[in-house]
């Protein structure tokens, strides 16, 4: 967790409930370890989509529909939705999520690869949500981009793997590697593109609210050469313990 546990307790602790339809699926993906976004980016989501006021939106990751659900209900009345998954599993349960809650004529899931799909998708969408699978992110963006049109509001959610993402790639499990990798770079792109104007925000694990902006001319352009972001907590710890175990073995 990367904002303190009673902080989160506490503001959750004054929400108010979903509908009741959200409330089902939610219970019933928790009791099967099915990942939802959480209480908090609930309520952040819902702020975001009365704000934005979509009339189409365009979710990568439905899982099993929740927040596909969610955002029906805060989105404007006659706003359509796209949502991509690729799980075989989820998405019957996603579907069926859809008709009981009477909003399959609202939401449209398309199955298959989000990179392959978005691809074949005509913009513009005004808000697209990503929660999908985290190592894919920078591969989605250019058609996210693509997608969007000026004042278009990208959401990718989970962008701090638990505060995971701070540290160097050499305190990070080899396993992690390569997720923990394309998160910084597309961080790092949310940032730095100058398509975009992105606040990264410690919430829940970590979300990024992005919009697209066209370039104005004569405008300088951002800094185009990467620079390492500075290690943080355990790696840099671990790194100081190498150079002086190395300092005494020369």
């Amino acid at each position: 967790m990367i904002v303190d546990e009673r902080i989160v307790t506490f503001i959750n602790s004054l929400d108010t409930k979903n509908s009741e339809i959200l409330e089902t699926v939610e219970r019933e993906a928790l009791a099967s370890s099915v990942p939802i976004i959480r209480r908090e980016m609930q309520s952040f989501l819902k702020t975001l989509l009365l704000i934005k006021k979509p009339m189409r939106i365009l979710e990568v990751g439905t899982a099993v529909g929740f927040s596909a659900l969610l955002m029906s209900e805060y989105a404007p009345e006659g706003c359509r939705i796209t949502t991509i998954e690729n799980y075989e599993k989820r998405i019957p349960i996603a579907r069926g999520n859809f008709r009981r809650a009477g909003k399959e004529e609202q939401i449209a899931l398309i199955e298959g690869d989000a990179a392959e799909v978005m691809k074949k998708l005509e913009g513009p969408f005004d808000f697209i949500f990503m929660d999908a699978a985290k190592g894919q992110y920078i591969h989605y963006l250019p058609e996210a981009l693509r997608l969007l049109p000026e004042g278009g509001v990208l959401v990718s959610d989970n962008v701090m793997q638990d505060g995971e993402v701070i540290e160097s790639r050499f305190a990070v499990e080899r396993r992690n590697r390569t997720i923990h990798a394309r998160m910084r770079e597309y961080l790092y792109e949310l940032k730095h593109n100058d398509a975009l104007v992105t606040s990264i925000i410690p919430l829940g694990d970590g979300v990024a609210v992005s919009v697209k902006r066209v370039p104005e001319a004569g405008r300088g352009a951002r800094q185009s050469k990467r620079s390492e972001p500075a290690e943080c907590g355990a790696a840099a710890e671990k790194r100081k313990g190498q150079e002086a175990e190395n300092g005494k073995t020369s």
